[in-house]
């Protein structure tokens, strides 16, 4: 057997063992980080008063609407995620109002993305919007409930 073949026959069984091992990643991803997006949210209301403060000290436009709207995209995205239910669509508002965070809250960090590249990914936004960055781009998998209500649409 020469080396291009070993390597190919060994590469197969690697892309096998990752294609059982995705759905199962995916789901702990969604699950995980939208229960913090959840979490996230629902902090925002419950302490709606000092969060509102928080975001007129960053100068975002009318901040309590600010927060309501960030408290219920994180609320509502992270079940959403969590479930695996429209998943690419609610993920298109997480990655903006992680955007944004970056742009207001952590502007340092966002500054730091090539000169400092640790800077930015400690940032607490950071594994919040690789998740949904994630899952927007491989959808989320075959253990959610996209996967389950479009099979059945499908046929």
């Amino acid at each position: 057997m020469n080396l291009p073949s070993a390597y190919r026959k060994f590469d197969g069984v690697l892309a096998t063992a990752g294609e059982l091992l995705q759905p199962v990643l995916l789901l702990m991803l969604r699950g995980w980080w939208g229960w913090e997006f959840f979490v996230a949210g629902k902090g925002k209301f419950l302490h709606l008063d000092k969060a509102t403060a928080f975001f007129a000290k960053l100068d975002i436009p009318f901040p309590q609407l600010s927060t309501i709207l960030a408290g219920s995209v994180e609320c509502v995205g992270g079940l959403l995620l969590i479930l695996g239910l429209g998943s690419r669509i609610v993920c298109v508002p997480l990655i903006f109002t992680m955007g944004v965070a970056y742009a207001t809250a952590h502007k340092e960090e966002l500054g730091a993305v090539f000169s400092d590249p640790e800077k930015f990914t400690g940032a607490s936004p950071f594994l919040f919007l690789l998740t949904a960055v994630i899952v927007f781009a491989f959808g989320p998998g075959k253990l959610s409930l996209d996967a389950l209500l479009f099979k059945k649409a499908a046929k």
